[in-house]
């Protein structure tokens, strides 16, 4: 193959990459707040994601367009225990660690997640709270890493840490869209990544994220930030105050 002939095929093939990627809808997401603050009254919050779809050529495809929209984070270890009673006795029998489990995760999509796509795209993109991977430590049993993990994943739900919700996201004329995911009080601080999926056709189209922080605000994240930078200092003063508040007490109840 001459020189310019490979020129052309070069040339030929960066020129339909581009088309290509022209021809993709994009997604522009956003969210209601950037930033949540925990502070002693806090109760819970209800975040709103929301965004518009851009069509190339802002026409419509004949061809209904899905969307999914998740919210997780802080990613961390935890180790997981299982409790058996013997001999009367409530003991731990045995244990697994897991590397990398969110803290939360709520999803919300405007049809289920099985009607999109398949089990091996939603494991891919971690659709759903059973596709979901916590890189379990070490070698371990399918049947006991699923019945850790199931467990897991009922504890959270109960306590509001893990959300899933089918028909949570509304589409308006086949380009805007909405969905609110309720934030328990609850939840861990840290930085969250709100992201949306575009899905048609079983394939996932487009992508987009946004950050969200979540962290104490007022009285309270002086306490946080005193604990972690000042630890030996936060110990006594929590010493002398538990000692102060004891005394205090005693008194009390002597003078009646």
């Amino acid at each position: 193959m001459s020189v310019s002939r490979a020129l052309i095929v070069i040339l030929a093939m960066l020129f339909s990459a581009s088309t290509a990627r022209a021809a993709d809808p994009r997604l522009v997401p956003d969210v209601s707040s950037r930033a949540i603050d925990i502070q002693y009254s806090f109760t819970g919050e209800e975040l709103l994601l929301f965004g518009a779809i851009l069509y190339p050529g802002q026409r419509l495809p004949e061809d209904r367009a899905d969307i999914v929209v998740v919210l997780k984070g802080p990613v961390r270890p935890i180790v997981l225990r299982e409790k058996r009673r013997v001999a009367g006795i409530w003991v731990n029998a045995s244990s697994i660690r897991l590397r990398s489990s969110p803290g939360f995760y709520a999803i919300g999509s405007s049809r289920p997640i099985d009607k999109l796509v398949d089990e091996r795209t939603a494991a891919i993109f971690e659709l759903g709270l059973t596709n979901l991977s916590m890189s379990p430590t070490g070698f371990s049993e399918a049947r006991k890493l699923e019945r850790f993990e199931g467990g897991l994943i009922d504890l959270y739900r109960r306590i509001g840490l893990f959300y899933e919700n089918a028909a949570a996201v509304e589409i308006t004329e086949g380009v805007l869209y909405r969905a609110r995911i309720p934030v328990p009080a609850r939840v861990p601080v840290g930085t969250y990544r709100a992201e949306t999926y575009l899905i048609s056709q079983g394939r996932v189209l487009a992508v987009a994220s946004r950050d969200v922080q979540i962290r104490k605000a007022g009285f309270e994240r002086f306490v946080a930030l005193a604990a972690q930078r000042h630890g030996f200092l936060y110990g006594l003063s929590a010493v002398a105050l538990s000692l102060l508040l004891g005394y205090g007490a005693s008194a009390i109840f002597r003078r009646r």
